[in-house]
């Protein structure tokens, strides 16, 4: 241990006569000799002992290529005890290359450099801090003013990343031009209910879909419940009672006599009958008929469909139900795209679990007739 500190001050003496001579490969071989010597000893060797190296590796890193530099970043990214000067050179230079590992991995770093780098590098640099496994709410504040859409996802996808208000705030608007950076934040589990609304208000119904699906159970909650306090705050007026006693004792009728099928629900979709499909659906999905009427009459597709798989009815009905739905504008054949992923995706049992979710909600407020579809899908 002591032999290599000593050797490598020897070499401070060969550096000075290879700076003056001025002999890229004689500094490049010196520079993997010093840190051969380093990591030989490295984690037995005090602060005292790796101040050494550091003298030597800080004047090297000023006198060799950037191509070497970017090796040498990547060994002393991985060294919990690396010298810390010569760190710091590595993760302040302007070449992304010789940058990038230390600022992403290494601890020798101090929150001081961290900041710094960020408010004078480019996005490289910035991206490179966005990856660490952790980041305080001051580093991101900085990161997220400066960083672009990337880091921007990066820093949503980074648990040990934790976010101050204003920069949670940012997020959520660089959200409205990014699915991706949507799917992102609405995954973690700390971010606040009212941010969590506002970013579900904004995203296509085709997001929600694959946010829910992507969730664990817990975060699955949290955004069914934020998405059905947007709904609830539309205010749609809602539409006169029907009575659908007949249909429903029709429909009961034809499963007594074992003919209530999916063939039979494409029929009335077919000859828009629309009391005895709803009271199908009602009945297939084993909820409230006031559940599905929304659904029905809402642009937004997601929230029929959850109930026609609920129902066990295939994507063909479903189809058909969607197309001759009466009074509704006609669907473009992008969004039956988007609708037959949503189907597809979705399974038996999420989709009876969410259209129960919405049920319970439908009896709890009987007088919200609002397009709350959207807040159903549990994907």
């Amino acid at each position: 241990m002591v032999m290599a500190a000593a050797a490598s001050a020897a070499l401070i003496a060969e550096l000075d006569g290879a700076v003056r001579d001025g002999s890229p490969e004689r500094r490049v071989q010196i520079l993997r000799q010093v840190t051969d010597l380093f990591l030989s000893d490295a984690d037995r060797l005090n602060e005292t002992q790796i101040s050494v190296f550091d003298d030597v590796l800080v004047r090297l890193i000023e006198r060799v290529e950037a191509r070497t530099l970017a090796h040498l970043s990547v060994t002393l990214s991985e060294i919990d005890t690396a010298p810390r000067a010569a760190t710091r050179q590595l993760a302040f230079h302007d070449d992304a290359s010789v940058a990038v590992p230390v600022l992403t991995k290494s601890n020798r770093l101090s929150e001081k450099d961290l900041i710094e780098i960020a408010n004078t590098r480019g996005q490289q640099h910035l991206l490179a801090i966005s990856g660490r496994e952790t980041l305080n709410e001051a580093l991101t504040d900085v990161l997220m003013r400066r960083g672009d859409i990337d880091v921007s996802n990066a820093l949503a996808q980074n648990l040990g990343a934790r976010f101050s208000e204003n920069g949670y705030a940012t997020l959520v608007g660089n959200a409205e031009r990014d699915e991706g950076l949507t799917e992102k934040l609405g995954l973690r589990l700390d971010i606040p209910a009212k941010l969590l609304r506002e970013l579900l208000a904004k995203a296509t119904d085709a997001v929600r879909a694959r946010l829910l699906k992507a969730a664990l159970p817990a975060m699955q909650e949290k955004i069914q419940s934020a998405i059905a306090v947007v709904a609830e705050q539309i205010g749609v007026v809602p539409p006169k009672p029907v009575d659908y006693t007949e249909a429903q004792n029709e429909v009961v009728a034809l499963n007594r006599a074992g003919k209530l099928n999916d063939s039979m629900v494409n029929r009335f979709a077919v000859g828009r009958e629309y009391s005895n499909v709803m009271a199908a659906l009602s009945f297939l999905s084993t909820v409230g008929i006031e559940a599905i009427e929304p659904l029905m009459k809402s642009d937004r597709l997601e929230g029929l469909i959850v109930a026609c798989k609920a129902a066990r009815l295939s994507w063909s009905t479903t189809t058909m139900i969607i197309r001759n739905r009466p009074e509704c504008r006609p669907v473009s054949c992008q969004e039956l795209e988007q609708g037959v992923e949503v189907f597809e995706a979705l399974s038996l049992s999420a989709a009876q679990r969410t259209i129960r979710f919405w049920s319970a909600r439908s009896a709890a407020k009987k007088n919200d007739r609002s397009d709350t579809a959207v807040a159903v899908f549990g994907i």
